[in-house]
């Protein structure tokens, strides 16, 4: 969590991001290229229209997440739980 380029945000359960979240999973690398994970392929996505669809949903997911302490925090919760 301390690399300057890197962000990482945990969602919690319990946020908006229920209604939103994604099946499948997808990677978002700039504005023209998406990927999604299936379970026998990925995908890669280049129409405009598609890739800015994955865009709007990976700022909603990063909206619906927390950084820093708050993540830390989390994450720590559920490894407690698993003890």
């Amino acid at each position: 969590m301390s690399l300057p380029a890197v962000s990482l945000g945990v969602i919690p359960f319990t946020g908006p991001a229920r209604e939103i979240w994604p099946v499948p999973t997808f990677d978002v690398f700039d504005d023209r290229r998406g990927h999604f994970e299936l379970l026998s392929a990925t995908v890669t996505i280049t129409a405009p229209t598609e890739v800015g669809v994955d865009v709007k949903a990976h700022a909603q997911l990063a909206g619906a997440s927390v950084h820093g302490a708050a993540a830390r925090a989390l994450i720590t919760a559920a490894i407690d739980t698993l003890g």
